[in-house]
């Protein structure tokens, strides 16, 4: 199983950009979805989030801005990013609690980061 991240880049503030984030391998199913980024220095923290019915959360800095959606065929999560702000510049990644075929639980998977700089 892994997760595939796309669609970081740089862009003047105000601007905005997509990132895609699909899962691939033995998926027998997938529950929620999320995305995190990391600034220098700083922590990992939850941007937003979906659960497996639509359901979403959002870190208050980026509320009003940000927009997660998953896309039909559920194993691909997005994030549209408007109004976009230097202090939004970090590396994002996606995450998933995904289920194996054959397996009974769900583990934690993550993809490889993208890099989002937003410059002012």
């Amino acid at each position: 199983v892994q997760l595939q991240a796309f669609g970081g880049g740089l862009v003047q503030a105000g601007g905005s950009l997509r990132l895609s984030c699909v899962a691939s391998g033995s998926i027998s199913s997938i529950n929620d979805m999320g995305w995190f980024r990391q600034a220098p220095g700083n922590q990992r923290e939850l941007v937003a989030r979906i659960t497996s019915g639509g359901s979403t959360n959002y870190a208050g800095a980026v509320k009003g801005r940000f927009t997660i959606s998953r896309g039909n065929a559920k194993n691909t999560v997005y994030l549209q990013m408007n109004s976009l702000k230097p202090g939004d510049t970090a590396v994002y990644y996606c995450a998933a609690d995904i289920r194996r075929i054959g397996d009974s639980v769900y583990y934690n998977y993550w993809g490889q980061g993208t890099l989002v700089t937003v410059s002012s």
